[in-house]
Parts: C-alpha cells; sequence; structure tokens
C-alpha cells in the first residue's frame, strides 16, 4: 500500500508539471514559455525569462509542448509532503528578480517590444575618437522601426552623424526617411518612399554649407527572385528633389528626375542577413547620378547585432547635396 502511495506522488508530481512551449523564431532564437493566445495575427507568449512577448505570426512558430494523456494520468495524492527549509530558500532564490535582471537585455527588450507592439526594428550607434596627425571625433546613431502586413510593409529610419578634426566641423548632418511598399501578388510591387536631409556642414561648393533637402521617390517594380531566403528586384522611378540652401545664402529649386533601381535581400548561415541597394539617375547634358547601400549584419543574440556598412553617393540630381563614402560598424539593440 505504501508503495502505491508512493508511487502515486511520484506520478502526480510529474504530471502536475506543466511543459514548456517552445516560441522558435525565424533565425533560429528559441525562447521557453507558455502561449497565451493568438490575436489579429500576432503571438502572444508568456516567456519565462521576458515576460509577455508580442510577436507577428509571420515572424515565428510554437512548438507545443507533449502533455500527458488524460488516460494515462493517475490521480495526485491528496497530501503532499512539506517543503524544507532550504528547498523554501532555493525557491525563493529562482523567485527573486535582481535589479541586474530588471535591466538585462532580455527585460529591456521585452518592455520594447511590449511598448511598440507589432512594430519591430532596431537602435545602432558608431563611436571613434582617433588622435594621430589630427584629432578627429566621429559619433552616429541611428533608428528604424518596421512593421509588415500581409501585402505591405512600411519603415521608418532616422540618422544622426557627427564629425570633427582638429575641431573643424566636418560633418553634421540629420537624415530621416520612410518606405511603403505594396504587394500586388509575389513579383510585382509599387513602393513609395520619403526622405528629408538636414546638412549643415556641407563642402560641395568648396566652403562650409547648410541645405535641406526633401526627395520623394514614386516607383514599381518586380522581383525576379522571390523566396523567403533571396530576394531580388528591379524597378524605376520618378523623383522629386526640393532643395532649399540655407547658408550662406537663401535658395530654393526642385526638379522631377527618373531613375532605375535595384535590391537585393539574402539570409546568410549563422544568422546573417546581407541587403544592398543601388539607384541610379540618368540626367540629360549632366553626369548622371548614382547612389549605393552594402550591409552585412549579424545577430549576436536575440536581442543584439553588429553590422558592416558601405555607402556611396555620387552627382546626386539636386545638384547641392554632399556626396560621400562612408564605412562603417555599428552595434545594433534589436526589437
Amino acid at each position: 500500500m505504501a508503495g502505491a502511495t508512493i508511487g502515486g506522488l511520484a506520478w502526480g508530481s510529474e504530471a502536475g508539471t506543466a511543459a514548456k512551449d517552445t516560441l522558435v523564431y525565424k533565425d533560429g532564437d528559441r525562447v521557453q514559455g507558455t502561449l497565451e493566445a493568438t490575436t489579429n495575427g500576432v503571438l502572444v507568449f508568456k516567456s519565462d525569462r521576458f515576460g509577455e512577448l508580442r510577436v507577428p505570426v509571420a515572424d515565428a512558430v510554437v512548438i507545443k509542448s507533449d502533455k500527458v494523456p488524460a488516460s494515462l494520468a493517475k490521480p495526485v495524492a491528496a497530501v503532499t509532503a512539506p517543503k524544507s527549509a532550504a528547498e523554501k530558500a532555493v525557491q525563493r532564490e529562482k523567485d527573486r528578480v535582481t535589479l541586474w535582471d530588471q535591466f538585462s537585455a532580455g527585460e529591456l527588450t521585452a518592455k520594447v517590444r511590449d511598448f511598440f507592439g507589432p512594430w519591430h526594428g532596431r537602435m545602432a550607434f558608431a563611436n571613434e575618437v582617433v588622435s594621430d596627425s589630427a584629432d578627429r571625433i566621429n559619433h552616429s546613431v541611428e533608428g528604424k522601426l518596421i512593421r509588415k502586413w500581409e501585402h505591405d510593409e512600411v519603415q521608418v529610419n532616422a540618422r544622426y552623424d557627427y564629425a570633427r578634426a582638429n575641431d573643424v566641423l566636418t560633418t553634421d548632418m540629420l537624415k530621416a526617411s520612410g518606405s511603403w511598399r505594396h504587394d500586388f501578388d509575389d513579383r510585382r510591387f509599387a513602393q513609395y518612399r520619403p526622405s528629408a536631409e538636414w546638412d549643415r556642414a556641407s563642402r560641395k561648393k568648396g566652403g562650409p554649407t547648410e541645405y535641406l533637402l526633401m526627395q520623394q521617390e514614386f516607383g514599381v517594380g518586380y522581383g525576379i527572385w522571390s523566396t523567403p531566403a533571396r530576394k531580388v528586384r528591379l524597378g524605376v522611378s520618378h523623383n522629386l528633389f526640393d532643395l532649399w540652401n540655407l547658408e550662406p545664402t537663401f535658395a530654393h529649386s526642385s526638379r522631377g528626375v527618373p531613375s532605375a533601381f535595384e535590391e537585393l535581400e539574402l539570409r546568410l548561415p549563422w544568422q546573417m542577413g546581407f541587403t544592398q541597394r543601388g539607384v541610379w539617375y540618368p540626367v540629360s547634358r549632366e553626369s548622371d547620378g548614382w547612389e549605393n547601400r552594402v550591409e552585412l549584419n549579424k545577430k549576436l543574440t536575440e536581442t543584439l547585432s553588429t553590422s558592416l556598412r558601405h555607402e556611396i553617393r555620387r552627382d546626386n540630381p539636386d545638384g547641392s547635396a554632399q556626396d560621400y563614402t562612408r564605412l562603417k560598424i555599428l552595434l545594433g539593440f534589436d526589437f
């Protein structure tokens, strides 16, 4: 009888322990916890370490835990042995949330994700202080927000670059941009890309000048390769440029210019990603303008990533915007 009681206690303890569900992101990251609900295309997942997470169903799947079948379950003994003082102390230590835990990367990510809801994004920064033949200081900070629907994707970006060399201001630029892409099917799409650039240290015309540039791009394109891991798009656009020269003299100009563009997105092994976008502006009786941006991104953890980015711009059709070539390494916080 005693053996049967002990067996019932052991089985009841095993069956009473809830097995954990697993939230698996597309990049392979896994989080243990419990799936609470699926509403409006969003998984509401209560994780053990990060609290409540809200993840679009397109970005992750949930592997349900294996439950013990009800037909095999045995009754749990009505009386359980009281926990010892040592066991209670161990349990209190497990349940205790330390100050470090509250400000850990995972906890902060969960709070940021809960704040932005279905929006995802990244905060990144780069910093450099060099002292050789000249004293140089370079700072860069940027943010990105992305939201996806079944046929639409919206992205908002902001960036600030600042640099000095021997106490002379060489870069002081604030840029904000956005994009909206609507997919008619797996191949055809249309997009709208507005941007604004405020440069207070341009040397395009030999001396320090200040300008504000606004650009609107209306385009259509076709995806010649479209898989979850590889995307290649080609398209054409019409661009509207508005330029305000603020210093040393005020002036305003505007013009419309056609362009052709290509976009590349690759998902690589080891949680790496590669993106590239190039634009060509054919201009009659002037030098053709072009720009290109290449970025290699590597996820270090679920919340931290680093990226290597190369950007180049030449002969922008507005006529006054600064040409540049940039190579940067950035550390990012993903949410």
